[in-house]
């Protein structure tokens, strides 16, 4: 018989790889766009602050401290993908630039754009929970936050495996790359936006 623990761990591993849901997707391969394989303890670390985020939200919500409209949500969420692909686009190498204070940028960006993925994902979490699972809700977003996390490492692996064959071995040219995919994240992106304006 399988664990809760294990039951909600595959839960939040399916729900992170879950086409239906693409638009978490998305956010992650704009997430990646600027960065090659040899960033990839950088790249993991803007994942954790991503879970960091989206948890602390997951969290409040299933305990019911905080309710937010979910169409706004369903808005923000590609508003999240947008801002971030537009970042990526905007935002060119500087010299002048100090890079820590640009990397903590990108930790900021990431671990408030999961406060807002972390509110989506609570509607999915609370039609998951079964009667009488109240006292075990910690154990349950745990598991699910670390399925969550383990799905988006091995999304975040394939979008850096293809980043360093077409930048590396195909030659791509990494600026060309990064529009690329920015572009191929904003696209569905700006449509979501349009589609789920909630007013």
């Amino acid at each position: 018989m399988q664990s809760q623990f294990s039951t909600y761990l595959e839960l939040g591993f399916n729900h992170i790889l879950d086409l239906e849901g693409y638009d978490h997707i998305l956010f992650l391969v704009a997430l990646c766009a600027i960065y090659s394989l040899k960033h990839w303890k950088q790249v993991a670390i803007l994942v954790t602050a991503f879970t960091i985020g989206h948890s602390l939200t997951l969290a409040l919500a299933a305990l019911d401290v905080i309710r937010v409209s979910a169409k706004w949500i369903e808005f923000l969420i590609p508003v999240t993908i947008l801002a971030t692909s537009l970042y990526n686009v905007i935002s060119r190498p500087d010299p002048e630039l100090n890079q820590d204070k640009k990397w903590r940028i990108n930790y900021l960006l990431a671990l408030g754009f999961g406060l807002i993925h972390g509110l989506g994902f609570s509607n999915f979490l609370r039609s998951m929970l079964m009667p009488g699972e109240e006292d075990s809700l910690v154990s349950q977003l745990f598991a699910f936050n670390v399925g969550v996390e383990l799905g988006q490492l091995g999304i975040v692996a394939i979008i850096l495996g293809l980043a360093f064959t077409f930048t590396h071995l195909l030659r791509v040219k990494t600026l060309d790359w990064n529009l690329f995919i920015s572009g191929m994240a904003a696209g569905p992106a700006l449509i979501m936006c349009l589609e789920r304006i909630p007013f």
